[in-house]
């Protein structure tokens, strides 16, 4: 049985060896692949995927470890293995992700990509693209660097007053607005002094430039809204304006969108919107903070039919995947901006706006936020607004009501996975909570210690269900 992969990707590589594969193919090879995600190179494969060999050159693995060392700056420690595989040798290069920017030694640095039909190929890396890279990896803040050629006349004092009144509106550190003006873009990073001369940072342009310094400094800034009805376009609105107004009037464009259901409750209404405000306003922010700002791209939101979409560009940065998106610590691209949001209030102040994306769309009883569109250039996030479930959203607010505070995340994430699957065991709340099985059996217990389900099966591996008071209406069995 074969059991290396079937075709190539971005993290696949296939070199044939027939004819002894030249070393300087070899090295840019490995080097194209530790400049973008690291990965494993197959030689000995065609590109094709047939198995053909390698050559008696690079049998030693040995020998071929210390050749890339001295043929790479700075050297890469890789391991290399030889397997057998249909008859043939082939070598397994495993290629870590590089920390720092790695050229062979005569000097090629190369990267990685994924062409238009899905096949990868090597490009040049050229130098205006080495500030998204080191981002990416946290070795630099692109958003706290000075633009040289921008001055003060380019910070616009109505944007500075918009500042303040929003860390007024959204409850944002209160110490900010004791602040002469001088003090409040130091305090925000909004500016740098160099030499003695005070110069707006990237972080400064964005948040209260003129509109007409950004489009001039700042010429990857753009946002678009779009409401769309199939292939038709009802909506087509583009930004290059300063991002405390762009999220104001996307939130405003947003609201009016917004439709609600109420639900009678005893003596009350409750509403239920087709997308939860808070939700989007972490998504939107978490677009405009988190984008790479050192590449051409647009932040875009899009209506389309029972979905909304959030897209921004530059991947997740080094660290984050989706596998551990909802526990990894936060990272932010652009600290000195994240950082300015969020004391202005209007971004959720321990980092993890992920946590309110997902309690404020699975509350409801809906499908979860969908990430799985994102890839190495764009992170893009899709949420749904299908019908909500009447009964798990009741029985999520009756909890919440009856302890006083907000159900935990993972209880909320275990009880959405159990609403649909109808079964649930603890390797599998491990899974979807992305935690450790001592945590996911911790989170089990409570629910069933509070009646939300009840255990079935044996006590090693409980399988759980929710209760039938909170089964939606179709389904009136346990």
């Amino acid at each position: 049985m074969r059991t290396i992969p079937q075709q190539e990707s971005l993290t696949v590589e296939f070199k044939s060896d027939r004819d002894c594969l030249p070393d300087a193919d070899l090295v840019a090879a490995i080097v194209c692949l530790t400049n973008t995600d690291g990965g494993t190179l197959y030689l000995g494969v065609e590109d094709d995927g047939t198995i053909t060999g390698l050559h008696p050159k690079h049998q030693s693995t040995a020998q071929l470890s210390a050749f890339i060392a001295n043929r790479t700056n700075p050297p890469i420690s890789f391991r290399a293995t030889v397997i057998h595989e249909q008859g043939h040798n082939i070598a397994t290069i495993e290629v870590p992700k590089s920390s720092r920017l790695v050229a062979t030694s005569d000097g090629l640095l190369q990267r990685r990509r994924l062409q238009a039909d899905g096949t990868p190929q090597c490009v040049p890396f050229y130098p205006h693209e080495f500030p998204s890279r080191q981002s990416d990896l946290g070795l630099l803040d692109y958003s706290a660097i000075p633009i040289s050629a921008a001055t003060s006349t380019d910070l616009d004092p109505i944007e500075r007053e918009r500042l303040r009144r929003m860390i007024e509106s959204y409850k944002g550190d209160p110490s900010l607005l004791n602040l002469e003006d001088d003090e409040l873009d130091g305090a925000l990073g909004l500016v740098s002094t160099i030499n003695g001369i005070k110069t707006p940072t990237l972080t400064g342009l964005l948040m209260i430039g003129k509109e007409s310094a950004i489009r001039t400094h700042i010429p990857t800034h753009e946002v678009a809204f779009q409401v769309l009805d199939n292939t038709q376009v009802r909506t087509n609105d583009f930004y290059h304006t300063p991002l405390l107004r762009t999220f104001e009037r996307l939130m405003e464009q947003f609201e009016v969108r917004v439709e609600e259901e109420e639900l009678q409750w005893g003596l009350f209404r409750v509403p239920i919107p087709t997308y939860d405000q808070r939700a989007f306003r972490e998504a939107l922010v978490n677009a405009l903070v988190h984008r790479d700002y050192a590449q051409l791209g647009t932040v875009f939101v899009r209506l389309q039919n029972d979905t909304l979409s959030v897209s921004n560009p530059g991947g997740f940065v080094e660290g984050v995947t989706l596998e551990n998106l909802l526990v990894v610590e936060p990272k932010p691209r652009n600290p000195t901006l994240a950082d300015a949001v969020k004391r202005i209030g209007i971004a959720e102040r321990t980092g993890r706006g992920v946590d309110l994306i997902f309690q404020g769309v699975l509350r409801y009883g809906r499908p979860g936020p969908d990430y799985s569109s994102s890839n190495a250039t764009t992170v893009q996030v899709i949420i749904s607004s299908t019908q909500a479930d009447i009964p798990f959203f009741k029985m999520i607010v009756e909890e919440e009501n009856r302890t006083g505070r907000s159900i935990s995340l993972d209880a909320l994430i275990a009880l959405s996975h159990l609403r649909t699957e109808r079964r649930i065991d603890i390797a599998t709340v491990a899974q979807v909570i992305q935690k450790n099985e001592s945590v996911a059996r911790s989170i089990l217990e409570r629910l069933v210690e509070t009646g939300l389900v009840e255990p079935q099966g044996i006590k090693k591996r409980p399988h759980l269900h929710p209760q039938c008071q909170y089964l939606s209406p179709v389904r009136t069995k346990c």
